[in-house]
């Protein structure tokens, strides 16, 4: 008998209270229903990580290929080179031999 005197005396006026029903309601509808819930801040911050690893990604590569282009502009000699071992371009009177290292397993 003393676990429902304890129920009825303890447990019951607090379940009762507006105040606290209002303040699990907004729990409840904060964390799961609301557009703004904190199920969806944490997906928009994980995708924000990682579209800002894309970013630092990019960056990096557009900081490199505008310094190859630097370097491809600079003379003719090295945009002979580029064209030679990228493209395999070649003039009228060679042969290009490529080599092709196995893999081994």
């Amino acid at each position: 008998m003393k676990k429902s005197s304890v129920f009825t005396t303890k447990i019951l006026p607090v379940i009762k209270n507006r105040y606290i029903i209002a303040i699990l309601a907004f729990l409840l509808w904060m964390t799961i229903f609301d557009e703004n819930s904190f199920v969806s801040i944490y997906k928009t911050r994980q995708k924000l990580q990682a579209l800002e690893k894309d970013k630092k990604y990019y960056t990096t590569e557009i900081a490199n290929n505008k310094e190859n282009l630097n370097e491809l502009m600079s003379s003719m000699d090295n945009l002979e080179k580029f064209a030679r071992e990228k493209y395999l371009m070649k003039r009228d009177n060679e042969d290009v031999f490529v080599f092709v290292e196995e893999v081994k397993k």
